[in-house]
């Protein structure tokens, strides 16, 4: 086994490890599911659309869908009274999709709740989360 053999297979590992952290137990997303009580994917949505105004198209996009379905979930959202949907000034046959007061107001509910460090974590000794942070701060400017 080469070195490079030997690298990858720990780079495999130490990925696989933080799936796990990350998206294993999904306690973060059941709970943001139950305390807005609608689906992750509703929530995902919400959360885009409270970061500015979107056509359905450029929801659709983000989403990675297609733009039916986003049509349901925008519809559902507008339900609940936490989007809107108005014209679009550029182009009359599209909808801009905005986020409502109570929108904002539970967007930054999930945010609260998805950006909570799970228990495991915040048990690491100081020298092993400031470790954790330099090392994840590298994956992400590397990855830019």
């Amino acid at each position: 086994m080469t070195a490079h053999d030997t690298h990858a297979e720990t780079a495999q590992r130490a990925w696989e490890q933080l799936r796990e952290v990350v998206l294993g137990g999904n306690e973060r997303r059941k709970e943001v599911v139950d305390a807005l009580g609608m689906s992750f994917f509703r929530v995902k949505a919400l959360r885009r659309i409270a970061r500015g105004p979107l056509t359905l198209r450029e929801l659709a996009e983000q989403l990675l869908t297609d733009r039916p379905y986003t049509t349901l979930v925008v519809d559902d959202l507008a339900a609940r009274g936490l989007v809107e949907r108005t014209a679009n000034p550029a182009d009359r046959r599209s909808k801009i999709v905005s986020v409502t007061p109570a929108g904002r107001e539970a967007a930054a509910r999930a945010e609260g709740i998805l950006g909570t460090p799970p228990p495991a974590l915040l048990a690491l000794p100081a020298e092993d989360l400031a470790a954790l942070e330099r090392i994840a701060s590298r994956l992400v400017a590397d990855g830019s």
